[in-house]
């Protein structure tokens, strides 16, 4: 048994801050006091103890007060992705069975027919005293998140109490922990990279500075003027902070910390220009069925071992399939009380683990000193002449050009090598195949350079921002049946 964490995040801090959202605040004190009263107006809307809850909401201290009352009540919250289609969102509702649908009122319409309760109708609400457990059972389901989907049917992903703190712990050994901290979130609570957030928040006595969405523009003054002193990103947000830092040319305050980049691999000259606008860039490898990091680079590595994705954190397990020495690339396997013990719904019969491994389906290595460097996703090997081609190391050379603010490549048939790799890129201005290939001779091998190039107006990308090369894949076939 573990700990009921927000009751016992108040038994010791009360009077911290825990959450700020534009210019208004909340200490731990306050925050349970509002969970309460929640808790208490989802009892009468007849939502029992370990009921499975669908949340659908934006970004917002609501949702936070929301999650966290369902917790009170022992229930398992399902966390939807308000950015998917409609079609998408009925898939999971449908295959996670909820009790009850909890939306924002103006996205009531998305859920259709399911059983709902918006949340302006549960404010309204009478609300009735609950009894407050003093801990939580380790094996409890306490997040239910569905996986991104970038390889295919997204999975639901059961998250336990020991998952979480597990996460939380091991991520406080990394990084430390420390009274003022203040943790900008500016990732979707739903994913999570936010919800871990969260957590920490509750776990470390930490102040979460909440954005309902990324606003470059605030956040680059957040971060210059030392407002905040840890951040998680993703790399197409780091390459926007970094834009905005150089059209500004102004270096972020020393008051921050930590900025963590998860989500896929980040182009090394996206983590150089970073040094050098005094932004501790901290790599860092994770996924749903991981409750967030399984490993993050130390602070005192970020620039002896740039690109690499750090060592295990100290609960966490890391071995390469079918490997015996460094550098040698496979499959990525993680174990600890950190990774899921299973899915849901259709997947609820599929194994997590084997063996107490969870096979990630990425492509990376350990080298010589034990440090990981993720390649790539397993599904997005490019073959192309019997060469192994990975889309993500293509996408950082390509990043190198000054014009280009987005990189997206993927593999298309092609009847004398297999397959060949194409790009699509965001850009200033038009650049033609011919300079594109020019500037990329010498960065890479012959057969690595993308053999035909389209620029597009923005990346397919899912809901935190990870790109989606399946969808590249897509836009190739369409465009050749124009």
């Amino acid at each position: 048994m573990y700990p009921n964490w927000l009751a016992q995040r108040v038994q010791m801090t009360p009077s911290r801050l825990a959450l700020t959202f534009e210019d208004k605040s909340w200490t731990f004190q306050q925050l349970l006091e509002e969970v309460l009263i929640t808790a208490g107006t989802l009892k009468t809307a007849g939502i029992d103890h370990g009921n499975r809850i669908a949340i659908l909401a934006p970004s917002h201290p609501q949702l936070i007060i929301t999650i966290h009352a369902c917790w009170q009540l022992g229930c398992e919250v399902v966390l939807l992705n308000e950015r998917l289609s409609d079609e998408e969102l009925a898939y999971q509702v449908a295959d996670a069975q909820p009790a009850h649908v909890l939306v924002k009122d103006s996205y009531k319409e998305r859920i259709g027919t399911y059983k709902t309760l918006t949340l302006e109708e549960l404010s309204r609400l009478d609300s009735i005293p609950i009894n407050m457990e003093e801990e939580w059972p380790l094996t409890r389901t306490m997040s239910i998140m569905y996986t991104s989907g970038t390889t295919g049917r997204p999975k639901g992903v059961r998250q336990t109490v020991l998952n979480h703190t597990t996460n939380a712990t091991a991520s406080a050994f990394n990084m430390g922990i420390q009274t003022d901290d203040v943790w900008l979130c500016t990732m979707p609570i739903f994913h999570i990279s936010g919800l871990s957030i969260l957590i920490r928040s509750v776990l470390y006595g930490m102040e979460v500075k909440l954005y309902s969405k990324f606003d470059v523009v605030q956040v680059v003054d957040d971060l210059v003027n030392g407002c905040v002193t840890r951040m998680s990103v993703v790399s197409v947000m780091l390459q926007r902070i970094l834009r905005e830092l150089d059209e500004r040319n102004v270096n972020v305050s020393p008051l921050l910390l930590t900025m963590l980049v998860g989500g896929g691999p980040v182009p090394s000259h996206y983590l150089e220009r970073a040094l050098a606008r005094g932004i501790p860039i901290l790599q860092t490898y994770g996924m749903t069925e991981t409750a967030s990091q399984t490993a993050t680079l130390a602070p005192e590595d970020a620039a002896r071992k740039l690109g690499s994705s750090g060592k295990p954190l100290f609960l966490s397990f890391i071995r390469i399939d079918q490997t015996k020495a460094p550098f040698e690339e496979g499959e990525i396997c993680i174990r600890g009380g950190h990774v899921t013990p299973g899915y849901i719904g259709q997947y609820e019969h599929t194994p997590s683990q084997d063996k107490g491994w969870l096979y990630t389906g990425d492509i990376g290595y350990l080298d010589d000193e034990g440090y990981l460097f993720v390649v790539d996703r397993r599904s997005d090997l490019i073959i192309s002449g019997g060469e192994n081609i990975y889309p993500a190391e293509v996408e950082s050379a390509i990043l190198q050009h000054p014009k280009i603010r987005e990189a997206g490549v993927c593999g298309v048939n092609d009847e004398a090598w297999g397959q060949v790799p194409v790009a699509f890129i965001v850009s200033d201005g038009e650049i033609s195949l011919e300079s594109l290939q020019q500037f990329l001779q010498g960065k890479l091998a012959s057969y690595k350079i993308p053999k035909k190039v389209y620029q597009v107006d923005a990346m397919p990308r899912n809901a935190s921002n990870k790109l989606l090369r399946r969808e590249l894949r897509v836009w190739v076939t369409s465009k050749s049946n124009e």
